[in-house]
């Protein structure tokens, strides 16, 4: 009997709760203490278009420059104010329903207040479209940087004799042939430019660039990077499975692609920097099996020790090592002046 009146009780205090708890509106959120309907004079049945409509109609009414004197000057302002809150949350249609869902549910509080600061917080700008555009713009500014370095390398070349000279044999004959043609006469300066014209084309068309300087390729930016990266992932997978299955499982011999992917992992190098490498070079790192790493260990050591030998040799590098003996790391003396 105890028992069945204590559930009697609990139930009638759950009910009388609720019914006090159905008035009841959160501080600090959405209209505060008042209700975004009665602020605006409607109910929670009228259309969006008439919210607006009474919105516009109060604000017209409670403008503060519509009114002279200071105090009502200020009590219009706060209303202003409060009209302002209740329209913005009743015109969404989102912020709109979480508000009616805290009319009809006042005792969740807690959720009340993370719904409301769940979408005061968040970014007003989606975010896919903010990593999209900065994508784009990284990839811009990296073709554009490719092709700065692509000129830069051609300007160099330009102006080393050995291949400038075979290009201007070129560059000649062809300046010849176009000045046999009918035409109007060139000056000097326009010949001068074709020259140069001629020369970097065909600077360009011989010279096998590779490295950080190679000419720019549209598949290298960002963007074709991300686009076909399953493929690159699947690629990869693919490549050291066979790796595996081939030379560690069966044994068999390597290739000369393989020899000269295993020297560049010993010497520490990308992909690019070990391109850049001439055909001579790599030839001879094969010439010295240097995919053995026994003979790389060797070559470094011999290279290493000619390296330290070309620098003792070495001027400048005598008189750095000089000052350092005498004055060290960081320390300052009255004869540095």
């Amino acid at each position: 009997m105890t028992s069945f009146k204590s559930v009697i009780f609990i139930t009638l205090v759950y009910h009388i709760t609720l019914a006090f708890a159905s008035d009841y509106l959160l501080e600090g959120i959405y209209c505060g203490k008042e209700n975004c309907y009665d602020v605006l004079g409607v109910t929670r049945e009228t259309t969006k278009n008439d919210i607006g409509r009474a919105y516009r109609q109060l604000a017209k009414k409670h403008h503060p420059d519509l009114h002279r004197g200071q105090k009502e000057k200020k009590e219009a302002e706060e209303k202003f104010k409060r009209i302002a809150t209740a329209y913005e949350i009743l015109r969404d249609d989102e912020e709109r329903s979480d508000y009616d869902y805290m009319l009809d549910n006042p005792q969740a509080y807690y959720a009340h207040y993370y719904r409301y600061y769940r979408r005061r917080l968040a970014p007003k700008v989606d975010v896919r479209i903010v990593l999209a555009v900065t994508i784009t713009i990284i990839s811009i500014i990296q073709y554009y940087s490719a092709w700065s370095n692509y000129d830069t390398a051609i300007k160099y070349f330009m102006t080393i004799p050995k291949y400038r000279n075979r290009a201007l044999e070129i560059a000649k004959v062809e300046t010849k042939e176009s000045q046999s043609r009918k035409g109007p006469k060139k000056s000097k300066a326009e010949l001068k430019e074709e020259q140069d014209r001629i020369i970097r084309r065909v600077i360009e068309e011989n010279m096998d660039i590779k490295g950080a300087y190679a000419k720019p390729e549209i598949v290298d930016i960002l963007w074709i990077q991300l686009i076909i990266l399953p493929y690159t992932i699947a690629y990869y997978i693919y490549w050291y499975l066979r790796w595996f299955w081939k030379f560690t499982i069966l044994k068999q011999p390597y290739g000369i692609e393989e020899k000269l992917y295993i020297i560049r992992k010993y010497m520490k190098l990308g992909q690019h920097q070990f391109n850049a490498l001439g055909d001579e070079e790599k030839q001879e790192y094969l010439d010295e099996e240097l995919w053995i790493k026994e003979n790389f260990i060797a070559w470094k050591k011999i290279k290493d020790e000619e390296t330290k030998k070309s620098l003792a040799e070495n001027n400048k590098y005598k008189q750095y090592r000089r000052y350092m003996k005498q004055h060290g790391v960081g320390r300052m003396t009255f004869d540095d002046s």
